[in-house]
């Protein structure tokens, strides 16, 4: 049935299934930080990733290093990918998976607003109108001022500025550094800023026993096939007609908070999740259709893209 579908039916099932697979990693982030320290986490995570990655580029015969490592851009692009990793999962851990999961995705807004201020990027009304819609939605969200604010919130928009940082600078890393190669030195940055924050936190490691070695497992293993969905949306179908399905993850997110943990979002958080699905969404098939008038489609998922 699915080789039946058009490419872009089987790019917008890879794009839907490849969220799944975030959703189930979040959950499965927020179980493990129950007790375990947020930067053994990340330094665990980083490292099997980090090795993952290079095995991916070893089995291909590329190189596991390149002097393209210490481009500035490059060294920024982790920087924001650490400070997202690390604000996002202590909004897991402190705070609620549906509420977490709904902020960040006002991501694509962010990087609209980012990319006009700080790369010249030219917006449109349209697109300035849906960052407008996307910010009233995350306000309606975190509430500030009333009872209903929790400062685990901030954590998740914290989250959200790292990682916009992280695809700004990536749009500005030079065309030929292997996605695989960004990947593998952005996790293995974790390791690091893992280790320095526990010295700064001073929180002893915990030995995993069995249950979360497997949800360890499990968080790289989603994670992996996450991104390897991402991948094969991004280059079967056109960005125009995919990009809109990573809104299911929120879907997602939001039926994972309610199973397993039993959230249950208030009207005014699901309306602001509403709102940023709706704008984000418009702002990512406005944007692909901008790009595919303006020149070809290559396929090609930027790196870091997620």
């Amino acid at each position: 049935m699915i080789a039946a579908l058009s490419e872009n039916g089987r790019a917008a099932l890879f794009m839907a299934a490849a969220m799944a697979m975030f959703a189930i990693e979040d959950a499965f982030i927020k179980t493990l930080t129950a007790r375990m320290p947020v930067w053994q986490l990340l330094a665990v995570v980083g490292v099997v990733a980090a090795l993952l990655f290079w095995l991916r580029l070893a089995r291909r015969g590329q190189a596991l290093w390149s002097r393209a490592l210490l481009h500035p851009m490059v060294m920024l692009r982790n920087a924001g990918e650490v400070v997202g990793a690390v604000c996002f999962v202590t909004a897991l851990a402190v705070g609620e998976l549906a509420t977490t999961s709904a902020i960040l995705q006002v991501l694509p807004l962010t990087l609209v607003l980012g990319g006009a201020l700080f790369l010249g990027e030219r917006v449109g009304w349209r697109r300035w109108a849906s960052v407008a819609v996307g910010f009233a939605g995350v306000l309606l969200i975190l509430r500030p001022g009333t009872a209903a604010f929790h400062p685990a919130m901030i954590w998740a928009v914290a989250g959200v500025a790292g990682l916009t940082l992280r695809d700004l600078a990536t749009r500005r890393v030079p065309a030929g550094v292997p996605s695989d190669l960004l990947s593998a030195s952005a996790y293995g940055a974790m390791v690091p800023a893992g280790l320095a924050l526990a010295l700064i936190g001073g929180q002893p490691a915990i030995r995993p026993d069995g249950t979360e070695a497997l949800l360890l497992a499990g968080t790289v293993v989603f994670g992996m096939l996450g991104y390897v969905g991402l991948v094969a949306a991004t280059r079967l179908g056109e960005a125009s007609v995919v990009a809109p399905f990573r809104y299911t993850r929120l879907a997602f997110a939001l039926i994972v908070a309610a199973v397993v943990f039993g959230e249950r979002p208030d009207m005014a958080t699901l309306t602001g999740a509403a709102l940023i699905a709706a704008a984000g969404g418009y702002a990512m098939w406005r944007e692909a259709g901008l790009r595919r008038r303006a020149r070809p489609v290559d396929g090609l998922l930027r790196p870091g893209d997620r």
